[in-house]
C-alpha cells in the first residue's frame, strides 16, 4: 500500500512585482497554511518524505508542513522540476520516489496539481483550491506507473472555518 499526499500551495500575493517564481503567499494564505497544517498534521499519519516545487508560494506551504509534521530536513526534498502546471514532472517525481517511502507528500501548483489528483484519484474534483489536501491510496508496493487509486480524503481550506 502507497499513499500520497497532494497539496497545492497557499494563496499568493499579486501585489509585488516580482517574478512569477518569488511570488510570497498573502496574508490568507498565511493564515490557511496554519489552519489546514494543524488539521491535516493532527489527523494524517505523518508522511515518510515530502517533496516540493522550489517556487516561493509551494517551498513556504510545504515548510509549514514539514514543521508541524516534525520531519528532518532529511525528509524533505526541494525540486526545481516540480514547478510544474501539467502535473507531467510531478508524476516523474512521485515515479522516481523510493519504495521504502510509504506516504509522500507533494506540493506544487495548479493546473497540475488538479490534474493529477483526477488521473489517480477516483473522485473527480473541479479545481483543488489553494492549500487544499487531498489523500489517494494505492494498493501497490511500487511508486512505478500508478494506475488508479481510491481518493480517501480531502481537506480544504473552506472545510475548515
Amino acid at each position: 500500500m502507497k499513499t500520497l499526499y497532494i497539496t497545492r500551495h497557499a494563496k499568493s500575493s499579486w501585489e509585488e512585482n516580482v517574478d512569477d517564481h518569488k511570488r510570497p503567499l498573502n496574508s490568507r494564505g498565511k493564515l490557511d497554511i496554519i489552519t489546514v497544517s494543524n488539521y491535516v498534521t493532527s489527523n494524517f499519519k505523518k508522511p515518510d518524505l515530502i517533496k516540493t516545487s522550489d517556487a516561493n508560494r509551494a517551498l513556504t506551504t510545504a515548510q509549514q508542513f514539514k514543521n508541524d509534521f516534525n520531519l528532518p530536513d532529511s525528509k524533505f526534498e526541494i525540486q526545481h522540476s516540480m514547478y510544474d502546471f501539467t502535473g507531467e514532472r510531478v508524476i516523474r517525481a512521485i515515479e522516481n520516489t523510493s519504495n521504502d517511502v510509504q506516504i509522500l507528500m507533494v506540493f506544487g501548483h495548479n493546473y497540475g496539481l488538479t490534474h493529477l489528483v483526477n488521473k489517480l484519484g477516483n473522485e473527480y474534483i473541479d479545481n483543488l483550491p489553494t492549500c487544499g489536501f487531498v489523500q489517494i491510496d494505492f494498493d501497490t508496493n511500487s511508486w512505478k506507473n500508478l494506475s488508479q487509486g481510491n481518493t480517501k480524503s480531502m481537506v480544504f481550506p473552506k472545510h475548515l472555518k
